[in-house]
């Protein structure tokens, strides 16, 4: 459900996305807001679930994961047991940081992050131990050209 955000709130937003670590005082600066009415506003949108949370982005490759690998995945299950199951692997797995439910040929698309090829086969044995897969397949990410976490045209 699409929530109707004023502009003030877009604004507010938009300074956050680009850096979660400004205070209060530097948020109010940036959008010509007064301290306690951006503060308001922001513990609104959290409340509301709007801001669902604040995090640091941390260099991969720096933290020894410089293997990005787009996981793909056909199955021929679809049963709610099989859907648990496969929920409580992926969860399970922290080098798996994003899962996804497709259309179209595919069922599943996972992100992970690993350091080298041979922790990637190590995750995808402990996958297949987990859950019954018909078909897995493998991209590794050459170049990364862009990645971002901010919304798309948040001041519209």
């Amino acid at each position: 459900m699409k929530l109707d955000i004023d502009p003030m709130d877009r604004m507010i937003l938009a300074e956050l996305q680009r850096d979660g670590t400004l205070s209060v005082d530097q948020l109010s600066e940036r959008v010509n807001l007064s301290r306690n009415a951006c503060w308001r506003r922001v513990k609104l949108m959290e409340e509301a679930g709007i801001i669902t949370g604040r995090v640091a982005l941390v260099d991969a490759e720096k933290l020894g994961f410089g293997l990005s690998v787009f996981v793909l995945i056909r199955t021929t299950h679809h049963e709610p047991e099989w859907l648990k199951k496969f929920r409580d692997a992926v969860i399970s797995i922290p080098e798996i940081i994003g899962v996804y439910r497709m259309s179209g040929d595919l069922d599943y698309v996972l992100r992970a992050r690993v350091p080298d090829v041979k922790a990637y086969d190590r995750l995808y044995q402990r996958l297949i131990a987990k859950v019954p897969l018909s078909d897995v397949s493998a991209s590794f990410v050459m170049e990364e050209i862009k990645e971002t976490m901010e919304l798309p045209a948040i001041l519209r």
